[in-house]
């Protein structure tokens, strides 16, 4: 797929990514006076390990005191307890929180488990950190009919599936959050964003992707797109990307489509009949 760079891509270099921060979060120093104003702003990525680098940069940058929160966690083998520490510290399964997080007042959140939906606490509520202490954060849903909530969450055990890759069950004890400056393109599938920042390090890899990312903006204009080089070597005025599109899944949903607008003619020429 190319992207025309003129209007959305922004040229790559070494400082390539913090113009891309810098358009989408303009000014940090604002953002934690308003944090508010940063809900609906993100920068999007296709891997978990991009969307943490985004993340980090971020935070590092943010106004405030930091405040580190190291994970603990246990093998359910206990005879293995000791033999791993450094393998499972560097492990990030999808739907954990990091092993190390860094948190400060005011930056976005976002919860990565169904603690209360009846609440508003769902997974994928995004979230302003209020406040920090050892054991527990305070924070403030944003959106939603709970909009403005404060609520504590405390650091919870969260355990690994059976059908995670890495071989070696595990329960992870950390806060159920992850920073929001940053999410992967599917964690953002359905949100509508002001401000929108896709930071394409790898190419997308799955069907419609790369839609996604494109249609998460409310406008073309507030969308920036920085694609790390390939091996594309035709390129003059426009950057490439790849664009995962299966057809299969096209011809089954226009299939599926024609057969229920057959059902719906044939149900609508019964109902006539009888009347």
């Amino acid at each position: 797929m190319k992207v025309r760079r003129k209007k959305f891509v922004l040229l790559y270099s070494n400082f390539s990514i913090n113009r891309l921060i810098l358009s989408v979060f303009t000014d940090l120093n604002l953002y934690s006076k308003d944090p508010y104003q940063t809900i609906n702003r993100c920068i999007l990525s296709v891997k978990n390990s991009a969307v943490d680098n985004v993340n980090e940069l971020i935070i590092n940058q943010f106004p405030g005191k930091a405040h580190v929160f190291i994970s603990t966690y246990r093998i359910l083998n206990q005879q293995d307890q000791g033999d791993y520490e450094d393998f499972l510290n560097s492990l990030n399964p999808k739907g954990f929180p990091p092993h190390k997080l860094i948190l400060k007042k005011s930056c976005p959140l976002i919860l990565l488990r169904n603690l209360n939906p009846t609440e508003g606490l769902c997974n994928g509520t995004r979230l302003i950190c209020r406040k920090v202490k050892a054991y527990t954060i305070s924070v403030e849903i944003t959106v939603g009919l709970h909009k403005g909530k404060k609520i504590f969450l405390p650091k919870i055990p969260l355990q690994t599936s059976d059908s995670e890759k890495y071989g070696i069950p595990f329960k992870r004890t950390q806060f159920p959050v992850r920073l929001r400056f940053a999410m992967t393109i599917n964690k953002a599938q359905g949100q509508t964003l002001d401000y929108v920042g896709i930071y394409l390090r790898e190419p997308a890899f799955s069907h419609g992707q790369l839609y996604v990312a494109l249609s998460r903006a409310r406008t073309a204009s507030a969308i920036k797109v920085l694609i790390v080089p390939g091996t594309f070597t035709d390129v003059a005025d426009e950057y490439k990307t790849r664009n995962v599109v299966y057809h299969e899944i096209l011809e089954l949903s226009k299939q599926k489509a024609t057969k229920e607008k057959g059902w719906t003619i044939y149900c609508y020429l019964m109902i006539s009949k009888r009347e």
